[in-house]
């Protein structure tokens, strides 16, 4: 397939980039391409300007600060895969990039674009409702900030304007020592994940689980934050059966159905992932789970 006629633009900073989505019909902002291409090429958007973001340099790069960890939009993934600073601080996030796709979309594939494009199943979408990560936004009257949890409006559909553009998105750091860990079913490695988990897990002074954190992808139209999972962990020993009682709460999900994979199947990987998720985590924070990271 061949895409349809458009005009291309080359801005060189974020006002530019800005202004031209304002005042450019039916226009979009391209960034890694790794999704946005294919559809144009198939004709699935038939945008009227393409509005290239790769040489607006200020968009680019990670930074930490006392408290959290802010990464610019058009950082690669590949960057972030092999940061050490996000290894160090984002461990969950170092752990998911090892799923997106194959090494030639991560040296292309940016952060901002996969947030955008927001595809449920998308492992950088999981990582930032975990956690709690929020989007940086500039449009015509300024910028803004949207916390993840208001971040997806429906189906692949954030809520961002036509003329705003995702500038950046920052990252609360847990503490140190706590435990994380990213597991995924798909059909082939590099594939669209059927069912993920991202699980986080911090311990207070006694060895009882302070604060956690787990969202299954792929099962729902959006990424979804398990807060009855989270609930039922909190304030309690990490054991293996406490993890199982809690994770068959996942079974519950409305879960979508299509012709390759009915929901049930759905429902019942959703258990297995986020039980797989939890106890790694929990023995990676330090719980002494024998148990961790064996099957379900």
């Amino acid at each position: 397939m061949k895409p349809s006629v458009f005009t291309y633009h080359d801005p060189h900073t974020i006002d530019d980039a800005v202004g031209l989505l304002g005042r450019l019909d039916n226009a979009r902002a391209l960034a890694g391409g790794q999704s946005l291409m294919a559809m144009i090429n198939m004709r699935f958007v038939q945008p009227d300007h393409l509005v290239d973001l790769n040489k607006v340099g200020e968009l680019a790069g990670i930074a930490e600060a006392a408290d959290e960890i802010r990464i610019g939009a058009m950082t690669r993934q590949r960057d972030l895969e092999f940061s050490a600073l996000i290894g160090a601080r984002i461990p969950l996030m170092s752990e998911a990039l090892l799923h997106v796709g194959h090494r030639q979309t991560r040296n292309r594939g940016t952060l901002g674009g996969s947030l955008c494009h927001l595809d449920p199943a998308a492992e950088l979408v999981a990582v930032a409702a975990a956690c709690d990560a929020v989007i940086e936004v500039a449009g015509p009257n300024g910028r803004r900030d949207i916390p993840f949890a208001e971040f997806p409006l429906g189906f692949m559909m954030p809520s961002v304007e036509a003329d705003e553009l995702v500038v950046g998105a920052r990252f609360p750091l847990w503490p140190r020592g706590h435990g994380a860990a990213f597991f995924e079913f798909a059909r082939r490695h590099g594939d669209f994940a059927i069912v993920s988990a991202a699980a986080l897990i911090a311990l207070d002074a006694g060895g009882r689980i302070a604060r956690s954190a787990l969202v299954l992808g792929g099962v729902g139209p959006v990424p979804l934050r398990m807060d009855e999972v989270e609930g039922m962990l909190a304030g309690n020993a990490p054991t293996a059966e406490l993890v199982r009682q809690a994770s068959e709460h996942c079974r519950g999900v409305e879960a979508l159905d299509d012709a390759l994979v009915p929901a049930t199947y759905r429902q019942s990987l959703a258990v297995v992932m986020a039980r797989r998720a939890l106890l790694t985590a929990c023995a990676r924070a330090g719980a002494p789970l024998p148990q961790a990271g064996i099957p379900a």
